[in-house]
């Protein structure tokens, strides 16, 4: 029987990295954002937090904040006409 190949993070070097100017340490007010149930947010990975990340089909999606569980944030997006709910970290996470 032949093993799968690779997991969620596979052929992700370009789509999840930094850019040169932006490494460095994370700020901690973008790792303890606040957001209310309907803001609508942008899925931006850091990619120095491997934790609670998404599928990398999501990335650069807008989304809405449903609820918050344990320290992080329920989003509904869309994936193409079905709705997907992703459980995020909010370092992950901009305001749209």
């Amino acid at each position: 029987m032949a093993n799968r190949t690779g997991g969620s993070r596979r052929k992700t070097r370009h789509l999840l990295r930094k850019h040169v100017r932006d490494r460095g340490k994370i700020s901690i007010a973008r790792f303890f954002a606040n957001f209310k149930v309907g803001d609508r947010v942008v899925l931006k990975a850091e990619p120095a937090v491997q934790g609670s990340l998404y599928h990398r089909r999501f990335h650069g999606r807008v989304g809405t904040v449903n609820g918050k569980r344990g320290k992080c944030y329920t989003v509904s997006v869309k994936d193409l006409n079905k709705p997907k709910m992703l459980i995020v970290h909010p370092v992950h996470l901009r305001k749209a």
